[in-house]
């Protein structure tokens, strides 16, 4: 009977052996010798260790393996793993910037919010993979790229089946000749893209961002093209406007400073403003404009206070120190955002005597990945949010309601959440 006791308990797999920078280097100079063949070289063998936040910066590891190793944090740029084993490894928050992954084994792989701008992949086997309870090896989980920065990568020829690239920046990417059968695209920018010879059989390309994509092939794949952005519904051209952007604008701010007396509202709802490039410090206060495609433009100090942009998209835009005061943004799309320092704080109306919060809604937005840093929140309503992996740290969130909000792998470091909403236990960094 007491041996009973432990029956049906599961061992609790040991953590993996922690690696120095000094070990770190020592393998990396017998890796050296190894490839040159010379005396004392052995190949780098660094299964299933944790080498977090350590740096192979420009080394020469190929045929290296790391099967299974924790690698999240590390610097690998311009690192050389041509057909190296990185089987299952956690590669989330690296910087592979110009790193080299050809014909590499990366099944199962986790590279998720890593940055691959330039990146090599051309052959790699992205499949899923990983490792069962005894070690060995198993069909595991798919590859994850989600809120990758793959910007320019050449991915040409890679088995990314069933691969999760949701979120991914991945404008001017190689995708020439690549299985892509099944892979999850939702929300990722692929702008001008190589798709030529590409394999999209059954892939989800909702809401992506496929403008100067040749979509012939892909559209006879079975893909699920809902809400994504392409050269045939980019929206309406500010060429068709009534008269010149400028004199609108203009009338616009005289019917905001004679309160409706004189001029008249700028509306600008579905028009695909990205031709502009930049509104940066550009006044427009009480603008209409929604659903409106600001993608990647520079809103650097725009001042949009009380304007009306509820299902507008400004994914990957510069929005540092906006003033979006008492704006409507409901399901508005933010992801990769540079968003440091704006205001989306209440303003403040006298009615009848009394004081009254006209608050910031941001209800049902996504603000997957984007950079909140020092952004005042207070009183928002983020009532539905996607707020996963933002990066709230020093932000204002006094009052805001996370009602219902996804916030999972947000980072709340120093922010103020005093008296904020939130499902379940308050964040405590």
């Amino acid at each position: 009977m007491q041996g009973s006791k432990y029956q049906g308990e599961q061992r609790q797999p040991s953590p993996p052996p922690r690696v120095t920078q000094s070990q770190l280097d020592d393998v990396v100079d017998q890796h050296r010798k190894f490839m040159e063949g010379r005396l004392g070289g052995r190949r780098a063998m660094l299964r299933k260790m944790n080498l977090s936040g350590l740096s192979l910066k420009d080394m020469d590891l190929r045929q290296a393996d790391f099967s299974g190793s924790i690698m999240t944090n590390m610097d690998l740029s311009g690192a050389n793993f041509r057909e190296a084993s990185l089987y299952a490894c956690d590669l989330s928050n690296a910087n592979l910037n110009r790193t080299c992954f050809v014909r590499a084994d990366m099944r199962g792989a986790r590279i998720e919010s890593a940055d691959l701008a330039g990146a090599d992949l051309h052959s790699a086997d992205l499949r899923s993979g990983g490792f069962s309870t005894d070690g060995t090896f198993s069909p595991g989980q798919n590859v994850n790229f989600r809120g990758a920065n793959l910007a320019g990568a050449r991915l040409s020829g890679t088995l990314a089946a069933n691969a999760d690239f949701s979120d991914a920046i991945m404008s001017k990417i190689n995708l020439t000749g690549a299985d892509l059968r099944h892979a999850r695209f939702e929300g990722a920018d692929l702008t001008e893209a190589d798709i030529k010879g590409a394999q999209f059989m059954g892939a989800n390309m909702r809401s992506t961002i496929l403008t100067g994509v040749r979509l012939d092939d892909m559209k006879t794949s079975g893909v699920d093209l809902t809400d994504s952005i392409t050269d045939e519904n980019v929206g309406k051209a500010l060429s068709s406007l009534e008269q010149p952007l400028a004199k609108l604008i203009k009338e616009h701010r005289a019917w905001v400073a004679a309160v409706g007396r004189e001029g008249k509202q700028l509306d600008l709802s579905g028009y695909d403003l990205r031709v502009l490039l930049s509104l940066a410090g550009e006044k427009l206060t009480a603008l209409k404009a929604f659903g409106a495609r600001w993608c990647g433009m520079d809103l650097t100090d725009i001042q949009l206070q009380s304007a009306h942009l509820d299902e507008s998209d400004f994914r990957s835009c510069f929005l540092r120190g906006a003033d979006l005061r008492a704006t409507s943004l409901k399901r508005a799309r933010f992801s990769h955002a540079d968003m440091r320092n704006a205001d989306f704080s209440p303003l403040y109306f006298e009615v009848g005597g009394e004081k009254r919060a006209s608050p910031c809604f941001l209800d049902g937005a996504n603000l997957r990945y984007a950079n909140c840093g020092g952004v005042r929140f207070r009183k928002a309503s983020l009532r539905g949010a996607d707020l996963g992996y933002t990066d709230f740290t020093d932000c204002d969130l006094r009052e805001a309601d996370f009602s219902g909000a996804n916030i999972e792998g947000a980072k709340f470091m120093g922010a103020n959440i005093e008296g904020a909403v939130f499902d379940k236990t308050p964040p405590t960094s």
